[in-house]
């Protein structure tokens, strides 16, 4: 499967000068793979080690020098590595924090091989306290679930994924173009972009094996709390995923977790599910300017699940109900605000940890939402998520108003159109929003 990562990836090998990346994202997102698909691709030879399944590799860190390291691993693995020529990829590092802090030293001692590294519970090595990140002298890469683009790609539309890169205001998408997009939207709200699953379904086309691999995935998570949280912390971990996938879209409260349990419990869940990549905080700002972090209210926020399959999946829908054409209306339009997140991350810098935001006016009798606020070129865009065709945009109207803002963004079913002030952009373009909206930018 093509990821739109790999051009990041080629930019940094042909680099004069790089620095060791750390590709970060959620187990099964597809780390080992993009990685390992890449150095097959553009480098002589791969040399690759697993550390929490070649554990003999960890003591080839007790030194911090790069020559020593890989004199040891060639001993061991009987490969020669050469720079310029090799990539080395150390995979599940965080199973070897020496390995991390010798990253710095490749950085230093030897800039000219190429590095990667990868790990899916890499954050709660970063997060301690007592560890030192090399910072300066490595650079992070995040990676998502297939975005619906990759997701197009993947099922051999790269002609669609064209094609809608041209479309513009005074195009006509036809209309059974415009039904086959619909119908590959309605699978992707299904399928997700877990790779596996993805992998599955482009294959097989068997519903219920995708559903069996997503059960699969569920359970892995559950099966890594054992590795970053004491087991009476089990239960708070396993009640939140339980109930996060339906409370998506909504304002968070620990209570409707689990009313019995204790907030400061199930904050400590929240965060570790965060470092686990599994859960998104979507926060809310006042969006009075940039950036909006500098305007958040750290204790108000919705959740944002890592898949919107899994989102699927968790909630065990029947196999049936992915058959139906109103699938992206389940749970108030629950799946489309989910959509929608999952999309921006997706397409959002890939060296930087993004996050999310949502503006909300509390003012008695006359209460306002948005489900998402962006930035695109230093443009505050307001970001309202219609299911369907049709919906009031009464929130969109008053915050553009308030805020004296000239563009609103409309994501729905709904045709590509533009009126002067709302750009309505349908779900299957969201991977071509910042086009859009720098092509509207041009013209008002």
């Amino acid at each position: 499967m093509k990821r739109i990562i790999e051009s990041e990836l080629i930019a940094w090998k042909n680099q004069t000068e790089h620095m060791p990346l750390l590709l970060r994202g959620a187990r099964q997102v597809g780390k080992t793979f993009t990685a390992e698909t890449f150095g097959r691709a553009y480098f002589s030879n791969v040399v690759s080690i697993n550390f929490e399944r070649q554990r003999e590799y960890l003591s080839c860190f007790e030194s911090l020098e790069p020559g020593r390291i890989l004199e040891a691993i060639r001993l061991i693995g009987k490969e020669s590595i050469i720079p310029g020529k090799t990539l080395l990829f150390l995979d599940e590092i965080q199973e070897c924090p020496n390995a991390i802090m010798a990253l710095r030293y490749f950085k230093e001692i030897m800039p000219e091989l190429h590095v990667i590294a990868a790990g899916s519970l890499l954050e709660f090595i970063l997060n301690q306290n007592d560890f030192r990140m090399p910072v300066g002298r490595v650079q992070s890469l995040y990676l998502k679930p297939l975005s619906f683009q990759e997701f197009l790609i993947a099922c051999g539309y790269d002609s669609m994924v064209e094609y809608l890169a041209s479309v513009n205001f005074q195009s006509t998408i036809n209309l059974a173009v415009e039904q086959k997009l619909q119908e590959l939207l309605h699978q992707y709200f299904a399928i997700g972009g877990m790779p596996a699953v993805v992998k599955s379904f482009v294959e097989n086309h068997d519903w219920r094996q995708c559903q069996i691999i997503q059960s699969s995935l569920l359970s892995t998570y559950y099966d890594d709390f054992a590795k970053y949280a004491k087991t009476s912390k089990h239960r708070y971990l396993q009640r939140l995923l339980e109930q996060a996938p339906g409370m998506v879209g909504q304002h968070f409260r620990y209570a409707s977790v689990d009313p019995n349990m204790q907030s400061r419990d199930l904050k400590q869940a929240l965060d570790d599910l965060m470092y686990a990549g599994i859960i998104y905080k979507v926060h809310q700002t006042s969006a009075s300017g940039l950036p909006f972090a500098s305007q958040m209210k750290e204790k108000k926020f919705k959740l944002l699940f890592l898949d919107i399959g899994l989102v699927k999946a968790a909630q065990m829908l029947d196999i049936e109900l992915l058959q139906q054409k109103d699938l992206l209306l389940l749970n108030r339009g629950m799946l489309a605000e989910q959509f929608v997140g999952q999309e921006l991350l997706a397409y959002a810098d890939p060296y930087l940890p993004i996050k999310l935001y949502y503006w909300e006016r509390e003012k008695k009798g006359s209460e306002a939402e948005i489900d998402y606020v962006i930035n695109i070129n230093d443009k505050i865009l307001p970001i309202e998520v219609k299911a369907g065709k049709t919906g009031s945009l009464r929130s969109l109207q008053l915050f553009l108003s308030e805020k004296n803002q000239t563009i609103g963004l409309r994501f729905s079913m709904h045709r590509l159109s533009f009126d002067g002030r709302i750009l309505s952009v349908p779900l299957y373009m969201m991977h071509e929003v910042k086009r859009l909206v720098n092509l509207v930018l041009s013209i008002i």
